[in-house]
Parts: C-alpha cells; structure tokens; sequence
C-alpha cells in the first residue's frame, strides 16, 4: 500500500528490523532506546537487542568498541528483537565492517560519511574504503554528512567541537524519525528534562534532533519513507520496560502486597546493576539498597534483614553466584526467604560480561555444597521478569527457602511494551510472623513444611540460628547421623512439595506433531516463532516451554514421552537436555549456541528441518 505525503512514497510495512551501531562514545544506546520509547508510545509492539562492547573505554573507531542496539517494530504481536536488520544506522566504519554480516540482502545502509577517513578505516582494517570499492552493492547504501551537518545545527549555542561532536546520535535519531514516520515530541521533553541543568545541552540536542529530521525531509536522496501501523495489543496501559527494571519492580510490588520492607543488599556486576540502580529510586516506598563491598557481604546482608523480617532480595551474575554460594546454603539451612537474582552472563570466570548466555542453570540448581535444594524459576520475555520474580518472593515467604531467578542479559537489557498491572489484580503473599509462645519451637512445621517466622526480640520466643544442623522441632545443634538425614529429606522434601501449586505444563503450535522443541529461559522468543512459522507452512512442530526449572511441573516427564523426537536448544552446552535426560530417562537432540548472542528464528527453523529429514 502507498500513498503520498511531501512528494514521498510512504510504504507500509508489518514490521521493520533497525540497527544503531557506532562507537562506544556515540551514544547508540541513548539512541536506541528513544527509538523505542516512542515507537511504544505510538502504538507498535517493539521488542529490543542492545549489544555493549566489552571493553571499557576502547579506542575511539576500533572493532571492539563498536556499540550497537537492534530493535524490531511491528504491526503484530512479536517476541524477537529479529533475525536480520532491513536497516542499519553506522556512525563509522567499525560499525559497518561488525555489522555487515548480519543484514538482509538489498537492506539499507545509512552512514555517517565523514567518518570514512583514512584513520577510521584503518582502525577498523579496512584497506579500502567499502563507499567507493563496490563491496556494498546489492545494499541501498545512503552517504548521509552526519558529522558535519550536526556542527552546523548546534553551531554558536557555546559548545565545543567535541560536546558538538557528541550530538550526533540525536541528528541520526531525528533522520531515523523522518524515515520511519515517528514523532519527535516525546524526545524532545526528555531532552529537556535530561539535560535541564545546561540550557546549551538542550537547544544543542534539540537543533541536532531537527536537523536530522529535516535533513531526511529535504535531501533528494531519499524517495520513499515507511510507515508501520499500530498493533493491536491487549487493551490497557502499557510502558516499554527493559528485563532488570521489570525485575525491579515485580520485587517492589511484592514488598507492597506482602507488607513487607524490601532490603536489596548487592553488588554492582554487569548485567545485574540496574536492578540496584532502579531500586535504589524508591526509598519513598521503604526500598532500602545497600551496595556492599563484595558479593559475599551483599547477600549475608541480606539474610540478615530476612531474619531480621523483611523482604530480602540479592542481585548478582555467576561469578557473584558463585562467592555467594556458601551463604546461599546458610540461607537454606536456616529456612529464611530470600530471593536471589542471578542475571545471567557468559562465562567462565568474568568471560564476557556484556553479552549474553544461559550456562548457569546447572550452578543455579546444584552448585552448593551439601544437599541444599532451593526453587528455580525462570521468566521467558523482559516483561515475564516482572511476573516471576513476584513468584519468587512469593514462594519463598510461602515455603520459608531461598529461590533463584534466573534471567541473563539478553532479558535483562532488552524490553518491550508491558502491561501496567493492577496491585489488586497480583496473587496474594499472605506474612504470618509467629508471636504466640504456647507451643513455639523453632522447626516445627506447617501443611507446607515451612518453619516458623519470628522477628528478633519477640517476647518468649527467643531462638538460635546458624549453619550448624539442627534438631528436628527444636533447633538446637545436632550431630545425630539419623537427625541429619531427616532434616536433609525435610529441606527436600519442601522444595519438591512446591510442584503441587505450580502450574501444569502446556504445549503450543500442534501437540499432535512427532517433534517438540523445548526451552527455557530467554530461548522462548526464537523458538516460539519458528514454531509458529512452521506450522503456517504445514509443517507440524509443538513446542514447550519450562518455566519453573525446579521443581518441574509434574506432567513434563509425561508430556516430553509423546514425542518422537525432543530438540533443546540452549545457549550453553546442553544442561537443560542432560537434566532432563536423567531425570525423565529421554533421549532428546541438543542445539548449543554460546557465542555471548542469542538464536536466531532461522536458526531454529533449520535445526527443525534437519532433523525432521532423519540428519
């Protein structure tokens, strides 16, 4: 469909798949998430992929200081950031040669061409300029002055050239505005809230915001502009909401529907910080945040306000994981709740801690010393993380356990639009502390095998804790062989008693298909719409997706028996499919992808395809 608007062809589109990428300094992530902002704002699902670079400070116009944002907008209900980008934004030709790869064919290419020096392509190991060499073609290549053209919009507002220099991402922002049909208002009152402490901050941003805009609008070299309709979502009000601040306030409404004060005791660690840094915004709400010298403080921290009888949470990756471990078990042995986030990254040791990866499943469910069974969830979308760790905090008041949450950093950074709840609406987190004398021993227990809550200092109900065993009812220090192994089944035994409450599992696309495809954690998107795409083409594949990873929904085994055959894919080495392997007695395929990305849709499909082919 066209239609005419400033003699431009507006093509409408069901969806379009845009990458930012320049220079760590160039402030594609700002940019990106603008774009996000509004394109929520008009209506469009939007689900995004930001990529930092590891490197802190790396070279200005190297290949590893290229930092990118992928975002995909629809017309429809959407759940991947998208395979391909039909277009790409470079701000130099390190963002280029990164990035080149991962387009469509005949994808537009919009770049900044001043930054095609000699130096520039140097730095990005470029022996010609790919501009003029010909390796382009079959791309729709724009040269767009966007250096240049930024100077001259901000020029004499009493900036320097190099606080000049750094606004434009907002001109790349306004011509992206042009291109795809967005309003501008929405950034232009952030811009004027963001940087209200320089007034020369603001007109200069602003001015380069214009300029892109009606750079797009006046230059001859763009003759078509795209439009992509609102989508029909779910009615209600929506914000768009990025993994780690959902995470932040599925804890927060916890703390409000349980009545409880929220402790977060932590540790800054890529790519769990924001969770702190959203908390720490809500002290009105009687949030307390408390950023701790290492990981080990953070959490006996937070054990202590748990004794102590708040809500309290610990946020960290798994190398904070794995220096909390011996407090984890002090957790468990002591029955107090606690909801430990555990914001996955790739490893081992500090590996790449901006990307992303799914290997801590294993540390998650069995990385302590000791038998110390905790329950494991884990959200399938950034707005999921907002739902699950609720039920973490939940079940871990309801049960008297630690429970971990497991997201990673393709959820955490990522966001789409979310469905502003209603506190009325949330299941409820009932909080009983025990203030009766009569009959009060520290480890008796109720219908849910839970112990007894007690804040510190209640009269007459005095009582010792530790990572010692204890006695069975009475608490006290035990080293009888036959009260260990009791209280240890007792500890187990309570875990695995949660599987009673949590929901059966269920299968989408077509159950009645020989081949499933299961995953876990951020992995849903991807394959969700390989299933669906198949089964559109005829092909029927079911798929299922785990949600509480310990314990497991009581009809998986008997569901993952129908099938023929089982895929995982995983980004790690297999650990979901060896889990299930021994614990259902199955034989399943494994997919691994640990390359710090997540999958790709096609990447699935193929998967699919070779081995319904017998490959």
């Amino acid at each position: 469909m066209e239609q005419k608007n400033l003699n431009r062809a507006i093509i409408e589109k069901d969806s379009i798949i845009v990458r930012f990428a320049g220079d760590s300094g160039d402030g594609m992530q700002l940019t990106g998430t603008q774009f996000t902002a509004t394109t929520a704002f008009i209506g469009n699902d939007v689900v995004t992929l930001p990529d930092y670079p590891a490197e802190i400070r790396a070279p200005a116009g190297t290949l590893y200081g290229v930092s990118g944002f992928q975002l995909h907008f629809s017309s429809k209900d959407i759940l991947t950031p998208g395979d391909s980008p039909d277009v790409l934004i470079a701000l130099n030709p390190a963002a280029l040669k990164i990035n080149l790869k991962y387009l469509k064919k005949d994808a537009i290419i919009i770049v900044n061409s001043d930054a095609f020096d000699s130096k520039n392509l140097s730095l990005a190991n470029y022996e010609t300029n790919p501009l003029e060499d010909g390796s382009l073609d079959g791309y729709r290549v724009y040269d767009v002055p966007i250096t240049k053209a930024t100077l001259q919009a901000v020029e004499g507002l009493g900036l320097s050239i190099k606080e000049a220099n750094r606004c434009k991402n907002f001109f790349a922002l306004g011509l992206s505005y042009w291109l795809f049909n967005r309003p501008m208002d929405q950034t232009i009152e952030w811009i004027k809230d963001k940087f209200s402490k320089d007034e020369r901050f603001v007109k200069a941003n602003i001015a380069a915001l214009k300029a892109g805009y009606f750079f797009g609008d006046t230059t001859e070299i763009f003759t078509v502009r795209f439009e992509v309709k609102p989508a029909k979502l779910e009615k209600g009000k929506y914000r768009s909401l990025s993994g780690n601040e959902a995470t932040a306030w599925g804890l927060l409404a916890a703390s409000v529907k349980s009545g409880l004060p929220l402790f977060l005791g932590s540790y800054p660690i890529t790519p769990a910080s924001d969770i702190l840094h959203e908390l720490s915004r809500f002290r009105n709400f009687g949030v307390m945040t408390f950023q701790a010298e290492d990981e080990i403080a953070g959490i006996s921290t937070a054990i202590g306000a748990s004794f102590g009888g708040n809500l309290a949470a610990t946020t960290t990756s798994g190398p904070g994981v794995a220096l909390k471990q011996e407090a984890i078990g002090l957790a468990i042995m002591t029955e107090l709740p606690l909801v430990i986030c555990n914001i996955q990254r790739g490893g081992p040791s500090t590996g790449l801690p901006t990307k992303t990866e799914q290997s801590d499943l294993f540390q998650a469910i069995w990385g302590r010393n000791g038998e110390a069974p905790l329950p494991v969830l884990a959200p399938a979308t950034p707005s999921e993380c907002f739902d699950y760790v609720y039920e973490a905090a939940r079940l871990a008041i309801k049960y008297m356990t630690p429970v971990m949450f497991l997201s990673d950093g393709y959820l955490a950074n990522g966001s789409e639009p979310w469905l502003i709840q209603n506190l009325e609406d949330l299941p409820d987190i009932p909080v009983k502390f025990r203030t009766e004398k009569e009959g009060f021993a520290p480890y008796i227990r109720d219908e849910n095998l839970a112990r007894p809550w007690v804040k510190p200092g209640t009269p007459g109900l005095e009582h010792r804790i530790g990572g010692l065993e204890k006695q069975h009812i009475t608490g006290n220090v035990s080293y009888d062989p036959d009260n260990h192994q009791f209280m240890v089944n007792m500890r187990n035994d309570k875990v695995n008693k949660i599987a009673d409450e949590i929901p059966l599992q269920t299968v989408y696309g077509n159950p009645d298909s020989d081949i499933v495809v299961v995953g876990w954690g951020s992995t849903f998107g991807p394959i969700y719409t390989a299933v669906e795409k198949m089964n559109k083409e005829g092909i029927k594949v079911a798929g299922i997706h785990v949600r509480y990873l310990n314990p497991m929904p009581k009809n998986l085994g008997e569901l993952l028996r129908k099938y023929k055959k089982i895929l995982i894919p995983e980004m790690n080495l297999g650990q979901l499919r060896m889990i299930l392997q021994a614990k259902y007695l199955i034989e399943t395929v494994g997919f691994s992808k640990v390359k710090g990305v997540p999958f790709t849709s096609e990447e699935i499909e193929l998967k699919i395809k070779e081995i319904l082919k017998g490959n």
